[in-house]
């Protein structure tokens, strides 16, 4: 088993960082290094069952870590997206597989399974390669996380019906005791997680026994896995609810943290397992089918999801996120077409080639996606935005470029002192929030030369710079300079590289985000710990001023590191004297 597992952390850490690198996530790498070191290629693994059935536990992690994220009112606030698209994606999806399998010579049950199973979409492969992406939290991923959600509680009905299309009938009666167990367990489940985990939790000190705390999050994520798969639901869905139920938990934050690591590495172990799985010899030996049913596969399922999202009211770049996201089989495929074939729903030449196809679509939809990411979304149209407002310019002495957090103080410390000011803003939303508080602020970019014009900008007195992106900083101080150098211009700074590229363009009154708000927090700190106020102020002033004498001193070279390096050092050598000259 050592041996193994070396083979399985070798592997991972030599294809995992190339596929990143290339720009294809993670996920594709741990499925060419499960192909790889897996039976049908260098044989360096052969128990692959074992692996897969110990790696599962990464998807479990994975549906207790989504569960934690989201509140039950959140769930409802869902409702419509996990019911009408989810059903109706599966719905859709599986009929249009289930006759494209009957045309190509399949028996009606065996075409309906391999429909079923075709049409659910891998969580473990979407939702880590939607987060790698940063669009978890977009339109496209909340609707992508819905329709997997449905699939997870459609997968356990649809477990239960492949043995029943192998016998061609239907049962005579409904088995009220199974259901009533996966009821009792699902209340058992709800309980504990509201009444149970809690008191617990405070009985073994909380937090302040890392190494029980972490036992106990992997038992509530273990133990209601196995209470689910005992009442014969499906164990991801026990591990998903016991997570939505201490979503509003004082301890939530501290099960992720310790849930977290167990599950990035057991995941990628998963989709290793899934590598090795795939029976490669197949592939030689019938190339055009199974390229033809991948294909197939992905462009079908994708055209219906596309079109499900268009009817929905997404854009042309969020319904293609949407469809590129969910073309691929599920790690629940196999689970289904194993027990077809154990039934004789589904005979193990048609199994075989089904699943090959499975695995091959997993690790083709990274490849897609990332693709489209890059060739195909950018080209698209992006959501039409209101027109921009038409200023009346009203002679007023300061404009500010940016009304968030640092614009809003800034103006508001204005008003109280009644001076006018004309504020910018290209957040629609923004500008919305702020109009309805009695702000009044001007939906426009401010990086346009127009738009600055017709807002006084040519008469003003004072620019103040609060855009958040440093492009845009830096372009507004380049029009700046060239087209109203009688403006006196003030900017935020993020850090002091960012610093330095203002002073470039001729901008003297520049403040660093956070180094006025982390001296302030200084102060505090020194304060809790009885340093006398005296004190406190004149170190505060000390550092203040050296930081900002060295600052505008790197500015001559701050482009060639062996000297800021350098500088660094002597100004840290510097301070240190000062501080203890103050001491003394």
């Amino acid at each position: 088993m050592l041996d193994t597992l070396v083979v399985l952390l070798a592997a991972s850490v030599l294809f995992v960082p190339l596929s990143r690198r290339f720009g294809f996530g993670s996920v594709l790498g741990y499925l060419i290094a499960g192909a790889a070191i897996g039976p049908s290629a260098l044989a360096l693994v052969a128990d692959v069952d074992q692996i897969a059935r110990v790696s599962e536990l990464g998807v479990i992690m994975l549906l207790f870590l989504i569960g934690l994220e989201l509140r039950p009112q959140r769930l409802w606030v869902m409702r419509r997206a996990i019911l009408g698209l989810g059903s109706a994606q599966l719905m859709l999806t599986g009929a249009a597989i289930a006759l494209v399998a009957r045309l190509y010579g399949a028996d009606w049950p065996a075409a309906v399974v391999i429909g079923a199973g075709l049409a659910l979409s891998s969580t473990a492969i979407v939702l880590p390669m939607l987060a790698e992406h940063d669009l978890l939290g977009s339109v496209a991923g909340r609707d992508s996380f819905s329709v997997l959600l449905f699939q997870d509680l459609a997968f356990i009905p649809l477990v239960a019906a492949a043995p029943l299309l192998a016998a061609g009938t239907m049962p005579n009666m409904v088995p009220w005791q199974e259901v009533l167990g996966a009821i009792a367990v699902a209340v058992a489940i709800g309980g504990g997680g509201r009444f149970v985990v809690g008191p617990i939790f405070r009985a073994i000190g909380g937090a302040r026994t890392p190494e029980v705390f972490t036992a106990m999050a992997l038992l509530i994520v273990v133990g209601t896995a196995a209470l689910a798969h005992f009442a014969g639901l499906s164990t991801s869905l026990g591990a998903f609810l016991a997570g939505v139920l201490l979503s509003d938990s004082s301890y939530r934050h501290e099960l992720q943290a310790n849930i977290e690591p167990f599950e990035g590495l057991l995941l990628g172990f998963f989709f290793m397992s899934v590598g090795m799985s795939a029976n490669l010899p197949l592939v030689l030996g019938e190339p055009a089918l199974i390229a033809a049913g991948v294909a197939g596969l992905v462009v079908l399922k994708a055209a219906i999801v596309f079109a499900l999202g268009r009817l929905a009211g997404q854009d042309n770049r969020t319904a293609l996120r949407f469809a590129l996201a969910l073309p691929q089989g599920s790690e629940f495929s196999f689970v289904l077409f194993g027990v077809a074939v154990a039934a004789g729903t589904l005979g193990q030449a048609e199994a075989d080639r089904v699943m090959l196809i499975v695995a091959l679509s997993m690790a083709a939809t990274p490849l897609v996606f990332a693709a489209a990411e890059k060739l195909i979304v950018p080209r698209l149209s992006r959501p039409t935005q209101p027109d921009y407002d038409r200023i009346e310019s009203s002679g007023t002495p300061v404009i500010i470029c940016g009304f968030g957090r640092m614009g809003q103080i800034v103006g508001r410390l204005l008003r109280l002192q009644g001076i006018p000011f004309t504020a910018l803003d290209k957040d629609p939303a923004q500008v919305e929030v702020l109009r309805r508080f009695g702000t009044k602020v001007y939906f426009g970019d401010s990086t346009r030369l127009e738009m600055l014009r017709a807002a006084g900008a040519g008469e003003a007195k004072i620019m103040v710079i609060a855009v958040d992106k440093l492009d845009e900083t830096l372009r507004l101080a380049d029009i700046a300079r060239r087209h109203f150098p009688h403006l006196k211009v003030l900017s935020r700074a993020r850090n002091r590289r960012h610093a330095h590229l203002l002073m470039d363009r001729g901008l003297t009154a520049v403040v660093r985000e956070t180094f006025h708000s982390s001296l302030k927090l200084s102060a505090i700190v020194l304060a809790e710990l009885g340093v006398p106020e005296e004190r406190i102020k004149r170190a505060l002033d000390v550092f203040a001023e050296h930081d900002e004498r060295t600052l505008k001193q790197a500015h001559a070279f701050y482009q060639d590191e062996r000297k800021v390096i350098q500088s660094a050092q002597e100004a840290a050598a510097e301070l240190t004297t000062l501080f203890e000259a103050d001491r003394s």
